[in-house]
């Protein structure tokens, strides 16, 4: 494996060989403490991690619907792995396209190869904790950067990270973006909050107890709203519809397997099926500029179609299904997943109101 070819588009035939394998390995992420290391170096060796990045970074530079593409394909095969990589993807592209140019310089290169890993903890700044009367990361100027006080709550990999992106707010309301390097004093990862599914992300909090973070890691700010700034500015949005398209097709796909032996899984197999590939289009549609529909409409109908697939793939294995390491039960909580992923309140209504039957 150690000479695997590089993908270089979504129709790549080395895509099937990644994708198998990551399947493969996707029951060993159930286990207590796993963490998809071994996972992501093979995403590294086949240059899943160029695909995000232009070539003036060192990357490949993948349209955008080719990216969602890719994606649909990875989460298919593993949903954790692909998480992983959504929010290492995101940490990548702030630190590229940041003003400042050497600390990509500095990080860039192992960043896009796997030998290092980053992540966002920036949740604070957009869904999380907002509602509370002190920001939960402060931040205070010092003579040569800032001193960061407080804890950013939810962050995938925290443990496995040489770097987290991470943001502030200072007492005047503007905020900031730094790229933290875990190892600066005052710096502390806690262990991993337990999920109801993909607790392979060790996904968790990033503690800072008067930790300096010097001006040679800002990446943004002061300014207010930080997050509205440069690449990258939106949660969740069509990326995190995509995942949940992904995880879709792998339940379908089960289902149409299991048809072959059943002929009373014809009917919902090709039904869901149909509204899979009605989504999918409109995902892509939406990543090439055409106006078919809203971000959030397709993000509650992804929902719906992730929850929906999954609970069918469950009802297909029956008991066996119930039973730990079967995927359909796997699915079924990784659906959960998007019920809380990024989900805007809009968003969360609608599938509210589907699920008390009220949606028209």
């Amino acid at each position: 494996m150690a000479d695997a070819v590089k993908i270089t588009s979504p129709d790549d035939p080395a895509f099937d060989e990644l994708a198998a394998r990551l399947a493969e390995m996707a029951p060993e992420l159930e286990e207590e403490g796993a963490w998809p290391g071994e996972q992501l170096a093979l995403c590294g060796r086949y240059g899943v991690f160029e695909w995000f990045l232009a070539e003036e970074f060192g990357g490949q530079g993948w349209r955008q619907p080719d990216i969602f593409r890719g994606y649909l394909r990875l989460s298919a095969a593993c949903l954790t792995t692909t998480f992983v990589i959504t929010q290492r993807t995101g940490a990548c592209q702030r630190i590229a396209h940041s003003d400042n140019e050497a600390i990509g310089r500095e990080l860039l290169p192992d960043l896009l190869t796997g030998r290092t890993f980053a992540t966002v903890g920036v949740s604070h700044l957009t869904t999380s904790r907002r509602h509370l009367a002190k920001p939960v990361m402060r931040a205070e100027e010092s003579d040569d950067g800032f001193v960061l006080d407080g804890f950013s709550p939810w962050v995938t990999g925290a443990p496995h990270a040489q770097t987290v992106v991470t943001g502030a707010t200072l007492d005047d309301g503007r905020q900031i973006l730094v790229a933290l390097p875990t190892d600066l004093p005052g710096a502390s990862v806690p262990p991993p909050a337990r999920l109801v599914g993909l607790s392979a992300s060790q996904t968790g909090a990033v503690n800072c107890e008067r930790v300096h973070v010097p001006q040679t890691h800002l990446l943004a700010g002061p300014v207010a709203e930080v997050m509205k700034q440069g690449v990258g500015a939106g949660t969740g949005g069509l990326q995190t519809s995509t995942l949940a398209i992904g995880l879709a097709d792998a339940a379908i796909t089960y289902l149409e397997e299991e048809r072959e032996r059943r002929n009373d899984l014809a009917e919902p197999a090709g039904a869901l099926r149909s509204d899979w590939r009605r989504t999918r289009d409109d995902l892509l549609s939406l990543a090439e500029g055409q106006n078919v529909c809203s971000t959030e409409d397709l993000r509650v109908r992804a929902n719906s179609l992730a929850l929906r697939t999954a609970q069918a793939a469950l009802a297909a294995a029956k008991g066996t299904g119930y039973v730990v390491g079967h995927p359909a039960g796997r699915w079924c909580r990784e659906a959960l997943f998007f019920l809380v992923w990024s989900c805007p309140q809009p968003v969360m209504a609608a599938n509210l109101c589907e699920l008390a039957g009220l949606a028209e």
